[in-house]
């Protein structure tokens, strides 16, 4: 790593957040480091696998996320006095006093950790993150690195599922931090939002901390805040064509009985209040006008009103954005907008006003735009707050953190549920592909095993299930693992959001549109080499009690 690589490292990691410490932790990891302390095992190693075991959202996916964190966690773990100060007075009196100040030396120098970059693309039981290091140090890291990748990574692959959705035309911006989960949780969700694909945020800490673009127009407070032009004191703005001043809202009402007209829209309905509220916020961002037009009726007084007020802005040399609708039938009122927009372009030859963005809000999910799409809309943009930063239609990822080995010694927990049975040992991990250039399998090998490679036949075995397996011809291999953390520092160079945010296509792009679809995607397949397969069963046996009938 170079120097200015160092300093890059450096500089980023002093974003990390103070709630990310060693006491971020459940109590038994302490109680249970107090044990192996006891127990003399300060000298034994050990080797943790942190992987999940099923897709999120019903999906056959999911996008890694949280590693930067996790090594900015590694970079500060250690004890505080006052955190020792509160141990001693929570864990039992019984607890023998050296062993505080044993806690108080440890840090992660002696850790290593591999890791899949973040952003890729990853699947069940194949490990994200493997750990290795003094067993009760790697044992103190569960709790805080489970809760660093597991909704980082739901959160990032929840925001790439809903940019699938909208496709690569359309605009998303998260809105979502009054609806968090806590305010860490609003910030965790705006990054990985952007992560994910998302175009931006509402959330200005957010923008701040991360450099995410912050997006935002007004609320409906704003709208009925007002009651009628005659009550704005500030009346005027600067007509670019001649630097002098002009009265907006005479403008406005002008135009409001000329497009009356044309669009058949009785003036009468059209609220007065809104009116006057639009051409405020037009004096205020005469160059960034987006008006919410849902707060009354869309039809009768939304549309009307923000089309009077963005022709007086061009009359003065200014061209708004366009309109948030937050209510109703999106589809149905983003095409009568459009066609609208459409109209008035052509009658007053103004060509880009046919094209002014139409952003949609109100409580969108991932089967709304779906259904958006099946209707024809004229969206560019959506705003989505609630199911996206909750991930409400699955909460939780399940990532886990197992110990597969210690002192050189491989580990198996066993399980009355299948799929709750460890994979012994320290492995690596490889994505084969085919000649199209799209992934086929991962590949898991013990670490001693020679990696595979490309252009061979492969036995690919279920790790599970002996009657699946296939030979697999790769064209190409890429292995997973880099090593990212040693002798007490970061070995690689850490992407910055936008780096990661790329990442995250290029990965999807290698993925079977069959894959990736909505609806009943095809299971991507890991597997274990004929080794590795042999190993983890006879170890299964081996570990497995023999019953005893009588």
């Amino acid at each position: 790593m170079s120097v200015d690589e160092s300093n890059n490292v450096h500089t980023r990691l002093q974003v990390h957040n103070c709630v990310v410490q060693p006491l971020l932790t459940d109590l038994y990891q302490i109680t249970m480091a107090y044990a192996y302390w006891k127990s003399e095992k300060t000298s034994d190693t050990a080797v943790f696998d942190l992987f999940f075991r099923q897709n999120p959202f019903q999906g056959e996916f999911t996008i890694f996320g949280g590693l930067e964190e996790c090594l900015r966690f590694l970079e500060n773990f250690s004890y505080s006095d006052s955190d020792i100060e509160y141990l001693k007075t929570t864990l039992p009196p019984t607890i023998e006093q050296s062993f505080f100040g044993y806690l108080k030396e440890l840090t992660a120098k002696d850790v290593k950790l591999y890791a899949i970059d973040e952003g890729s693309v990853v699947f069940p039981r194949v490990p994200l993150i493997r750990v290795e290091g003094p067993l009760i140090v790697v044992q103190l890291l569960e709790t805080t690195l489970l809760t660093l990748v597991n909704f980082s990574s739901l959160m990032a692959t929840n925001a790439a599922r809903y940019r699938m959705a909208a496709g690569d035309n359309v605009s998303l911006l998260e809105f979502g931090l009054r609806r968090a989960q806590g305010p860490d949780g609003g910030l965790s969700a705006s990054k990985y939002a952007y992560i994910g694909g998302f175009d931006g945020t509402s959330n200005l800490l957010a923008g701040k901390m991360f450099n995410i673009p912050v997006k935002g127009t007004h609320a409906h407070a704003y709208i009925t805040s007002f009651s009628n032009p005659s009550e704005l004191k500030n009346k005027t703005l600067v007509n670019l064509n001649n630097g002098k001043e002009q009265d907006l809202i005479d403008l406005t009402l002008s135009w409001r009985t000329t497009l009356s007209n044309l669009l058949h829209i009785s003036e009468s309905q059209a609220s007065d209040g809104e009116l006057a509220a639009l051409v405020s916020f037009a004096i205020a961002f005469p160059e960034g006008f987006v008006a919410l037009i849902d707060t009354y009726d869309v039809n009768k007084s939304g549309i009307l009103n923000f089309c009077a007020v963005a022709l007086a802005l061009n009359d003065l040399g200014y061209k708004a954005i366009g309109v948030r609708i937050d209510s109703g039938d999106l589809a149905y009122l983003s095409n009568k907008s459009r066609e609208t927009f459409v109209k008035v372009a052509n009658e007053y030859n103004i060509p880009w006003f046919a094209n002014l963005t139409i952003i949609a809000s109100n409580d969108i999910n991932e089967e709304t735009i779906w259904s958006l799409n099946d209707q024809k809309h004229s969206i560019d943009c959506f705003g989505i707050g609630t199911h996206l930063v909750t991930c409400q239609r699955q909460p939780a990822l399940g990532c886990v953190y197992k110990l597969v080995e210690v002192n050189g010694t491989p580990r198996i927990k066993l399980s009355q549920d299948g799929s709750k049975i460890t994979m012994p040992g320290k492995k690596d991990a490889f994505r084969l592909y085919g000649a199209d250039g799209f992934a086929l399998i991962d590949l898991l090998k013990k670490s001693v095993e020679d990696p595979p490679v490309a252009k061979t036949k492969l036995l690919c075995r279920h790790p599970f299930d002996q009657k699946k397996r296939a030979f697999v011809v790769p064209s190409t291999i890429k292995p997973l693992y880099k090593i990212y953390w040693e002798n007490g520092r970061i070995m690689q160079r850490l992407p910055d959001l936008s780096e990661v945010r790329e990442h995250v296509k290029e990965s999807l792009r290698s993925l079977r549109p069959d894959i990736k679809r909505n609806l009943n995607p095809t299971p991507y397949k890991v597997s274990v080499s004929d080794d590795l397969y042999e190993f983890m069963h006879e170890l299964w046996m081996r570990n497995t009690p023999i019953g005893e009938l009588s």
